[in-house]
């Protein structure tokens, strides 16, 4: 196996694919803040970090410990080291400013610091996700960045990943130019490329789906969950088995290792969100990272990567995965 390193990888992707080396420093940076978060994930128990907080987050979720902690991580690590213009996570309201004592980069940084985090006291895998985007010119470099700077579609990431906290931790990664995977080697202490050019396989038979909400579902959802459940016999021609996480990092990297299509589609138990996953820190850095993969990513009726954002919290449906079942639910869902 080659023994490439993240680091080396990148200061090769700035040599070869003129990848500027202020956005490699900060890659860098955030899987430094992953090592640290996966360190503090595999304490457990021995660390105090399991179990919840008296502290909801903006969406109105109770805040795990480690949420917080991992939280504080990425802000720490990231703020002061002159790639960021500013930064904006799941976990808090308004953007995250850099502050005055620190230079300010080019970038933005969006997160979901601990995704799956309800998972975390039952020892199942969970992960980071993360989205860079540009910063609009002349917007940070004096007073507060606001949220507008942040609500560009997804097609304007120029780099994308996640990491995955789990029997390895691996950090997945997109510049724009294919999807590379990094396994943590803790002996060494660097992320080591071991899966080079990911593809997610075009068609398959396997699909990840909450199917406890399968009456909440819209019609068109129902209609394809029920063609997959009949099998053989029923009108798509083969059998399908379901596997669900319900850590998106978890079922995301499943997918990207063996195919499958994941769907968390709208629930009409409230009828005022579009969806339940967030647009900004799931759904975007997830589709360019399946796109990238060969596959297919979109609300039911729209690619992802092609919304414009209304705000930093939004929601939307999500379909994404191999490319054959995410177009077949897309067309259901326009009739």
């Amino acid at each position: 196996m080659s023994r490439v390193t993240l680091s080396r990888f990148l200061i090769e992707q700035t040599r070869s694919h003129n990848t500027p080396a202020d956005l490699r420093f900060l890659i860098e940076v955030v899987a430094r803040a992953c090592k640290a978060i996966s360190h503090q994930v595999s304490k457990g128990a021995l660390g105090g970090v399991l179990g919840s907080l008296d502290t909801e987050n903006v969406q109105g979720e109770v805040q795990k410990k480690l949420d917080v902690i991992s939280n504080e991580i990425l802000l720490e690590a990231n703020e002061w080291a002159g790639n960021l213009a500013g930064m904006a996570s799941e976990e808090m309201d308004k953007p995250y400013q850099i502050p005055g004592q620190y230079p300010k980069g080019a970038y933005l940084l969006v997160f979901d610091p601990l995704d799956g985090s309800s998972n975390i006291d039952v020892n199942v895998s969970v992960g980071t996700i993360f989205s860079v985007l540009r910063c609009p010119d002349r917007q940070g470099e004096e007073g507060d960045l606001g949220d507008e700077a942040f609500l560009q579609k997804g097609t304007q990431q120029v780099a994308a990943g996640y990491a995955i906290y789990g029997p390895q931790t691996m950090l997945v990664l997109t510049l724009g130019d294919g999807v590379k995977g990094f396994t943590l080697d803790r002996e060494l202490g660097s992320f080591v490329l071991t899966h080079d050019n990911i593809k997610v396989p075009e068609a398959t038979k396997e699909f990840a789906i909450n199917m406890s909400n399968q009456r909440h579902w819209e019609a068109p959802v129902q209609r394809y969950v029920s063609e997959l459940l009949a099998g053989e016999e029923g009108p798509l021609g083969k059998n399908y088995n379901m596997r669900w996480i319900a850590s998106m990092v978890a079922d995301v990297h499943r997918i990207l290792t063996r195919g499958g299509v994941f769907m968390y589609p709208r629930d009409a138990r409230e009828p005022d969100k579009a969806g339940k996953l967030r647009l900004m820190y799931e759904a975007n850095p997830m589709s360019m990272i399946i796109e990238q993969a060969g596959g297919a990513a979109t609300n039911g009726t729209q690619r992802i990567l092609d919304i414009q954002p209304d705000n930093l919290h939004q929601r939307v449906p999500v379909f994404l995965g191999s490319k054959e079942e995410v177009l077949r639910i897309t067309a259901y869902h326009k009739g």
